[in-house]
């Protein structure tokens, strides 16, 4: 049975967004079924836990063959057990991880630099942190087009892609691109993802 680790409690403003939820999904659409490790701030520090994630972070994954840490990693070790996550190609494989790659180092930071950081810095460091991610999001926007998703269906890509824009989502950051918008509506709205959400959340309230 695959076991993924996750916190037993955040703050009410992380609720819906720890990264656990990439891995539940992931795991949903491809029809895998898991179970979860509830862990505290306590085991969170241990040996025991930096053994399996080395920064003391969530998520954490182990199956019959691997432990791994980090989202991103874990997905696309998940996408290569389903065709429900990634074409069956290696072409089609290798654009699934540089979406994947592209969401964590070239959209995430500029999206969470904008989200921490643009009410405790001056008002041009503002401009400038707004800049870069509405750099970004246009490159993005530009590329998605009027397609429903990044690679011509639904895969892993959008999995992490969409966890990365719907924070920006929850503070209003996409009001000024449509597309993207309707890019994190709609797969919000798979049944998967509400199921993932769910579970996350159901968690915490336990």
């Amino acid at each position: 049975m695959i076991t993924i680790a996750a916190f037993k409690w955040v703050p009410d403003f992380a609720r819906g967004f720890v990264r656990d939820l990439r891995l539940r999904w992931a795991l949903e659409e491809a029809g895998i079924p898991y179970e979860v490790e509830l862990i505290d701030s306590e085991m969170q520090k241990s040996e025991t836990y930096r053994q399996w994630q080395p920064f003391g972070q969530v998520p954490a994954y182990r199956d019959e063959e691997v432990e791994l840490f980090e989202s991103g990693a874990i997905v696309l070790h998940i996408a290569a057990t389903s065709k429900a996550l990634a074409p069956a190609d290696h072409p089609g494989q290798a654009q699934v991880a540089a979406w994947v790659f592209a969401a964590l180092n070239s959209v995430e930071p500029r999206a969470q630099n904008y989200i921490h950081l643009r009410n405790a810095v001056s008002e041009d460091l503002q401009k400038a942190i707004t800049a870069k991610l509405h750099d970004r999001l246009n490159a993005l926007s530009d590329r998605l087009g009027d397609e429903d998703y990044l690679e011509g269906r639904f895969t892993a890509a959008d999995i992490v892609m969409t966890t990365v824009l719907r924070e920006l989502a929850a503070e209003e950051a996409l009001s000024g691109f449509p597309r993207l918008q309707a890019y994190v509506d709609r797969n919000e709205g798979r049944v998967a993802f509400q199921k993932a959400l769910s579970d996350q959340l159901a968690d915490f309230d336990r």
